[in-house]
């Protein structure tokens, strides 16, 4: 790394070699003209406007009683100018966040407009379903800001030290899923609390209540709607084969998570079947779930 070419950096502050307690800054420098000489000393500049200096009197001179010394603007004491204006250009408050609290039904009869309601909504459903792709295509067509977080994609922002889950489930692969949860958590929070919905994605499995669906509650609130998306094992596979990296399972760990998945039949919670729906049909199919959603909220 190089330096602009000047005098070389001070060396660091060594006791008994730094400045003296009362050291101004104004103090002298080598290299630098002196401080000026008071005004009426030989040798010191008169600054304009000052009286002349006076000669120096005989010691057998009339001795006459000083008067008080003429004051001139450069000898009065120093005064301390004001600061900056404070940072205003850019300074904008956001509320913090808190948990989000359950969305109220509309007080006019009729159904709910979920696409014109602030919302936190929590896609479910195992490797393959469409969930990323659904999200992000209903976050794009709202008429309200929409902010689409992906466990996965927060989950990945571990570089060195990634528990790739393809070498299976361990403490560091646990411990790394639930701090993503956690995190997708907090912004959703925060989001919600500035008046920007929220979806989320994750494959939350219906026997691992605490950490899954419980642990989506406890992090962004009560008023999370969840939906499951669960199309069919062999769309689900056929899903799966045209995906890359880390993100492709093999064929046996999506149909264990596939079956796993079935156990949120009789749970309460919505459940859509996109297996014959593209992208944009299953979006209006999640649109139909939340106003229903929103009416009458599940238990969960």
């Amino acid at each position: 790394m190089q330096h602009a070419v000047g005098a070389p950096l001070p060396p660091p502050h060594q006791p008994g070699h730094g400045p003296a307690a009362g050291w101004s800054p104004a103090g002298h420098h080598p290299g630098q003209p002196g401080p000026a000489p008071a005004p009426g000393f030989a040798g010191g500049p008169v600054p304009p406007g000052a009286p002349p200096a006076q000669p120096p009197q005989h010691p057998m001179a009339p001795h006459h009683a000083p008067g008080p010394p003429p004051q001139h603007p450069s000898a009065q004491p120093p005064q301390h100018l004001p600061g900056p204006p404070p940072e205003t250009t850019g300074h904008v408050q956001l509320p913090p966040g808190g948990p989000v609290a359950m969305p109220s039904p509309p007080p006019a009869p009729g159904t709910p407009d979920p696409a014109a309601t602030t919302l936190a909504v929590l896609l479910i459903g195992p490797a393959g379903a469409g969930k990323t792709s659904v999200a992000k295509y209903w976050a794009d067509h709202r008429r309200v800001p929409t902010a689409h977080i992906s466990l996965d994609d927060v989950r990945e922002w571990v570089r060195s030290g990634f528990a790739d889950p393809q070498t299976g489930w361990n403490d560091h692969s646990e411990a790394q899923y639930r701090l993503a949860r956690r995190t997708c958590g907090f912004a959703a929070r925060n989001f919600l609390a500035n008046g920007i919905s929220c979806i989320l994605d994750d494959a939350v499995f219906p026997d691992r209540p605490v950490v899954g669906l419980g642990g989506w509650k406890r992090h962004v609130g009560p008023g999370l709607l969840p939906v499951v998306l669960l199309p069919g094992l062999e769309v689900v596979l056929e899903r799966n084969a045209e995906r890359t990296g880390n993100r492709r399972l093999s064929d046996e760990e999506v149909a264990r998570i596939h079956g796993r998945m079935a156990g949120w039949y009789g749970s309460g919670l919505p459940i859509i079947d996109n297996s014959q729906l593209d992208v944009a049909a299953t979006a209006r199919v999640l649109d139909d779930v939340l106003a229903r959603s929103i009416a009458s909220p599940p238990q969960w």
